[in-house]
């Protein structure tokens, strides 16, 4: 069984036909979910798994317990390091799910930092993810940092500033030497 992290941008509140599609074809051949707890596209993947009483889910959360759990799934809690808080103890949590995942699946708002700095993660680790701009109607398969730097030519180049504060140092250098 493969294990997909699927995430995506807070303010999606309606998922794309062709994502419903995607996590339908993922439910079918039973593979893992993991998925964080936020409002927006976590919570909108994780109306729909309920809907098919999907069970193979894992539900990523930073606090003690998680925001959203629609299905009452297994949580798994990643407490932040001491003096981390906001973006930096989301980001941890991402960071197990990578480290967990085989693949990624993602739904972007073509300017959400969060999401695409998971699709970057994803691909420092070298595991493939595909992207929904759902702001541009693009869909992106990404494999390694220089599939991830042509993603972002097409982006928004003031997405570049955002992302510039939140990447880690490991995050800046491989995009660098990408």
């Amino acid at each position: 069984m493969a294990m997909i992290f699927i995430g995506g941008s807070r303010d999606i509140v309606e998922l794309p036909d062709a994502i419903v599609g995607r996590i339908a074809s993922i439910v079918a051949a039973e593979h893992g979910i993991l998925v964080g707890d936020a409002p927006g596209a976590d919570t909108e993947v994780q109306a729909l798994l309920g809907g098919h009483g999907y069970e193979h889910v894992g539900v990523f959360c930073a606090g003690d317990e998680p925001r959203n759990n629609l299905g009452d799934w297994a949580v798994y809690n990643v407490p932040p390091l001491p003096d981390i808080h906001g973006f930096e103890a989301g980001a941890q949590k991402d960071g197990e799910m990578v480290r967990r995942a085989d693949y990624g699946l993602m739904i972007w708002n073509g300017m959400s930092p969060g999401t695409v700095l998971n699709v970057l993660r994803l691909a420092m680790a070298e595991k493939p993810c595909v992207t929904y701009d759902v702001a541009n109607g693009l869909v992106t398969t990404t494999r390694d940092v220089v599939d991830w730097q042509t993603m972002l030519s097409r982006a928004d180049p003031e997405i570049w500033d955002v992302l510039a504060t939140r990447m880690t140092p490991d995050e800046r250098l491989a995009t660098t030497l990408g």
